[in-house]
C-alpha cells in the first residue's frame, strides 16, 4: 500500500530540520561549537522560534548533526559494499573508500575528525558497521582477531591518523595512502602480506554514482 503523501506542514518541518542540521554540520566542521543559536538559525535561514520546534538545546542539534552525518556516511558504505561476499574485502573497501572521502567530501570528513574519539565507541555511524565487518571476517576465518573491539579501536585510530595527515598534507595521494593503511590493518588482523595486497588491489565500487543516488 503506497504511503500517504506528506502534508505541506510536515514537508516544511522536514525542510526546516534539514536546514538546521546542514548548518550545524558546517559549524561542527569549522570547530565553532560555541556559536550562538541565533547565528546557526541565520545560517540555516530559519527563524529562532523554528529552532525550538525541533531541538531543545544547541547541544542536541550538534549531536544530531554529527550522528546524521556519520549515519549517512555509513549507509553510503553499506550500499557500496552490498554486492561483495568476502568479509575481508567488505572491511577493506569501506576503509579505502573512507580514506578517499577525506578529500571528496571535506565537510563530512571534518565532522568525523572533530568527533573521532567519541565516535569510536558510538552505537551509530561508522563504528558499529566496522565492528560488524571485523566480526564477520573472524567468523569466516579471514581475520585472526581475539578481541574485535580492540581491533576496532586500532582501525579507528588508524583512520583518524590518516584523515589528519591528508588534511595537513593536501598534496599527498589520498588513494595510495588509504590503500597502504588498509593493507597494514589487514596484516594486523592476521592476513598474509600477499592476501592483504591482493584484497587492496581489487577495484572499488563507483562511489560517485552511489553518492548521487543517495
Amino acid at each position: 500500500m503506497p504511503e500517504a503523501p506528506m502534508s505541506r506542514v510536515d514537508s516544511r518541518k522536514r525542510r526546516t530540520r534539514a536546514a538546521l542540521i546542514e548548518a550545524a554540520q558546517a559549524f561542527v566542521a569549522a570547530g565553532r561549537l560555541n556559536a550562538p543559536i541565533l547565528e546557526i538559525t541565520q545560517a540555516a535561514d530559519v527563524g529562532m522560534g523554528s529552532f525550538y520546534n525541533h531541538f531543545a538545546t544547541k547541544e542536541q542539534l550538534f549531536e544530531a548533526a554529527v550522528t546524521e552525518a556519520l549515519d549517512a556516511h555509513g549507509a553510503l558504505l553499506d550500499a557500496c559494499t552490498a554486492e561483495l561476499d568476502d568479509p575481508a574485502e567488505i572491511f577493506a573497501a569501506a576503509f579505502r573508500l573512507t580514506g578517499r572521502l577525506f578529500r571528496s567530501r571535506p565537510q563530512e570528513s571534518r565532522v568525523l575528525l572533530a568527533n573521532g574519539m567519541a565516535l569510536l565507541v558510538s552505537d551509530r555511524g561508522l563504528a558499529p558497521r566496522a565492528l560488524r565487518d571485523i566480526r564477520a571476517g573472524v567468523a569466516a576465518g579471514r581475520f585472526r582477531v581475539p578481541d574485535p573491539e580492540l581491533a576496532l579501536a586500532m582501525a579507528g585510530g588508524a583512520l583518524l591518523g590518516l584523515g589528519n595527515l591528508l588534511q595537513a598534507q593536501p598534496d599527498r595521494d589520498d588513494a595510495h595512502a588509504a590503500d597502504a593503511v588498509t593493507a597494514d590493518l589487514l596484516r594486523l588482523f592476521g592476513m598474509t602480506e600477499d592476501d592483504a595486497r591482493e584484497v587492496c588491489a581489487r577495484p572499488l565500487p563507483d562511489l560517485s554514482v552511489r553518492a548521487e543516488a543517495s
